[in-house]
């Protein structure tokens, strides 16, 4: 498969879904805007504590939803109660997005999980078993990569990486993720991710035979300075003018 010519890099991809004030991120109805739009959808899988995939972006609840605690603590019941703030939507099960896209537009699925790797990533892999549309997994863990690698090597697998200056890890992660050092040993990836903000620069630079995607990018006026350097965007908060 030629990655270059692919839809990884042909149309602009909606950072969970088209979202705005009405559509919350990572919603159905967010989703359905990304699919209206003509745009391949960008969105998070995570496990919560039954074994049920959910979309979500979140550890904290706060945020996304008028209540307090941890997405990892809930069981699917709970996800009948919960909506997403100053809406009526639910936060989707992976099953319900993948049933309700239904290989409408592409999907981006960014896979959250910075523990132990196996279970999610073995889930993940059999909700996709018999889904007919076009996708691609990525995550800043380079372990669930080498996962995919191995145990699906026909699903194409991005590295998420960046500066991360402003997240709680450890100096040893900031650093092995901002040069992606375990990329050749471990995850081996089809494509790259990269923070936008931080491209161009050296470590991006080396990878030229596999495609480099950004995130995310939040105005035209950046979508123009970094498009020359990079295949295509995730963005948010605007639609670009190509």
């Amino acid at each position: 498969m030629d990655i270059f010519n692919s839809w990884l890099v042909q149309t602009p991809i909606a950072h969970r879904g088209l979202h705005d004030k009405e559509h919350p991120e990572n919603s159905l109805s967010a989703f359905q805007c990304a699919i209206d739009g003509g745009y391949p959808i960008e969105l998070d899988v995570q496990m919560i504590s039954d074994g049920t995939l959910v979309v979500f972006h979140d550890e904290s609840l706060s945020r996304l939803t008028d209540n307090d605690g941890y997405i990892k603590f809930l069981n699917k019941s709970d996800l009948d109660i919960l909506t997403l703030k100053d809406s009526k939507e639910k936060i989707p099960t992976f099953d319900e997005v993948l049933k309700f896209v239904d290989g409408r537009t592409p999907l981006l699925i960014e896979i959250k999980n910075p523990s132990k790797v196996g279970e999610l990533e073995k889930k993940v892999i059999e909700a996709l078993k018999d889904y007919k549309g076009q996708y691609a997994v990525q995550s800043f863990n380079p372990y669930v990569l080498e996962y995919f690698y191995k145990h699906a090597p026909n699903i194409l697998r991005g590295q998420l990486a960046g500066f991360m200056k402003h997240e709680k890890l450890a100096f040893f992660k900031k650093y092995a993720l901002k040069r992606m050092l375990l990329n050749k040993k471990i995850s081996h990836p089809n494509f790259i991710s990269y923070e936008a903000k931080r491209v161009p620069n050296r470590f991006v630079r080396k990878y030229k035979k596999i495609p480099l995607l950004v995130w995310t990018v939040t105005s035209q006026s950046e979508y123009l300075k970094v498009v020359k350097y990079c295949d295509n965007v995730i963005f948010e908060g605007f639609e670009p003018k190509i």
